[in-house]
């Protein structure tokens, strides 16, 4: 277990990087339309390359609160931005390798894609975050821990479904790179709600009354409720759901009996 803060950076620092260039180039893209690819998984694939492209706009967000001015945390950022980046091409290469071309600037037309409501609405987040000072770290850990993780079972979950030997190859790096980014939000958001009551039951209230889905706000409802529908339908993906995402936040301090995750998950899972 890790002690401080600075214990996980450290441990972070030392994680190589699973999408090496080596691992890069033993991708078989020129096999991918070998193998079919069913077409409800395409807007899934799509999502998940916009929000791994957000990452530079979430990014920036992050450096307005109190949390990017953190300097362990800002330290983890630098590094996490530019391999969430990473993950996003590298997804919209395979979608053009199975034929599914985008348009050269499908990252501006994603970004045209954001609400208004979103804009104005992590403004007003920041403002609100301001007065909270490191007391908001908490809440923010666990968030990222939520989504991270949430990420990470996301890539899990569709390649168990889609059964394409190269996407596989492809999300198993994903997946160590986002296991890596979880384990880093998670550790330090159980050191910093270890640190203060306050923090506790201001992360406990936050994720409770304002958490939704990654990427949804970003990204329209719709789409948003697709994606986790496709991948963790009805109540036995709910229960999948709570046993890789949910069950682990539940561990964290102060959020033992938490079901504001589950409550939030249900209703788009068994719809």
């Amino acid at each position: 277990m890790f002690e401080t803060d600075k214990e996980v950076l450290d441990w972070y620092e030392r994680q190589p990087r699973a999408l090496s260039r080596k691992y890069v180039n033993a991708i078989r893209w020129n096999e991918i339309r070998d193998y079919p690819l069913n077409p409800a998984f395409v807007p899934v694939l799509l999502y998940m390359r916009d929000i791994e492209y957000f990452t530079d706009m979430y990014y920036r967000e992050l450096l307005r609160t109190p949390t990017g001015r953190d300097p362990v945390i800002r330290k983890f950022m630098d590094r996490w931005s530019i391999e969430e980046l990473h993950h996003g091409n590298l997804l919209n290469r395979f979608l053009e390798e199975a034929g599914i071309p985008s348009s050269k600037n499908w990252q501006a037309e994603a970004q045209r894609g954001i609400s208004l409501r979103y804009r104005v609405g992590s403004y007003l987040i920041d403002v609100a975050a301001r007065p909270l000072g490191k007391y908001f770290h908490a809440a923010h850990m666990v968030w990222g821990a939520i989504n991270e993780i949430t990420a990470m079972q996301s890539y899990r979950r569709l390649s168990e479904l889609a059964g394409h030997p190269v996407l596989s190859y492809l999300l198993t790096g994903l997946i160590q790179e986002e296991s890596i980014h979880s384990s880093f939000y998670w550790n330090v958001a159980r050191v910093k709600l270890a640190e203060a009551k306050f923090s506790r039951d201001l992360a406990r209230f936050i994720i409770g009354r304002f958490w939704r889905p990654v990427g949804q706000g970003a990204k329209a409802e719709r789409e948003t409720h697709y994606v986790l529908a496709t991948l963790f339908h009805g109540q036995k993906g709910l229960e999948l759901f709570n046993l890789r995402v949910a069950n682990r936040i539940e561990r964290l301090p102060g959020f033992a009996g938490f079901q504001g995750v589950t409550e939030r998950m249900a209703p788009i899972l068994q719809a």
